[in-house]
């Protein structure tokens, strides 16, 4: 298991080697990844692309899908690909689009043709002012507290 995406992240599948894994017919999330120093020892990946689908069997896996010869640029081989898989459990298509474009806002992955901010404007939620958020201290001293009357 590997965690893409903000704070805890959602809990994909994987890696696993591209070249010779059958898609399973589900709907889910992807992520196709590499390891940038694949002669290290670390687990660390790099997202290369991110999408999703309603049926995994259908998107071509492992080099017939039409990014297939980004992913084999970037990565050196096909041999480097790795991809994780999420299914959102529960989830409907709508859940998995927006999962999708967190990842790609968060990650930029170079092989998306479609980029995605990762911006807040405040016209799409307002903005407020709460009273309780002024500071914690009134900048008395200590001697400065007023009596409670004990």
């Amino acid at each position: 298991m590997i965690r893409l995406g903000s704070l805890a992240g959602y809990p994909f599948e994987g890696p696993r080697l591209l070249a010779g894994w059958t898609a399973p017919s589900t709907a889910a999330v992807y992520a196709i990844v590499y390891r940038p120093s694949p002669q290290s020892r670390s687990q660390e990946y790099a997202v290369i692309y991110v999408d999703h689908s309603d049926d995994l069997s259908l998107e071509r896996f492992p080099f017939k899908h039409p990014r297939a010869s980004c992913w084999v640029e970037r990565a050196g081989d096909k041999w480097g690909l790795h991809i994780c898989i999420y299914e959102i459990p529960g989830g409907l298509r709508s859940h998995r689009e927006q999962a999708a474009r967190e990842l790609t806002a968060i990650y930029q992955p170079g092989c998306n043709l479609e980029q995605f901010d990762q911006t807040w404007n405040d016209e799409w939620i307002g903005s407020y002012d709460a009273p309780t958020a002024a500071p914690l201290t009134t900048g008395r001293k200590p001697s400065e507290r007023p009596e409670t009357g004990r």
